[in-house]
């Protein structure tokens, strides 16, 4: 998992090179239909707000070869740049 202020255009970049990622929570848990009526409102926990908003989940599992690893780095890199 990282965290990166444009999430989505990185999710974007990476699917069109062929890279795996996904967005896990895209609503934070106080704002998921399950927990409505516990009656919490945007802007009532920021923080687990913004992470909802920035986290974005890399491949990562055992036989991720290290040539594939050092594509999705690359790729990140390239992004961010």
């Amino acid at each position: 998992m990282i965290r990166v202020a444009r999430r989505d255009a990185l999710h974007e970049f990476l699917t069109a090179r062929s890279i795996g990622s996904e967005i896990y929570y895209p609503l934070p848990l106080h704002r998921q239909e399950a927990l409505k009526g516990l009656g919490y409102v945007e802007g009532d926990f920021p923080e687990a707000e913004r992470a909802a908003r920035e986290v974005l989940a890399l491949p990562m599992f055992p036989e991720l070869r290290e040539d594939e690893q050092e594509t999705v780095v690359t790729a990140v890199t390239e992004f961010l740049s």
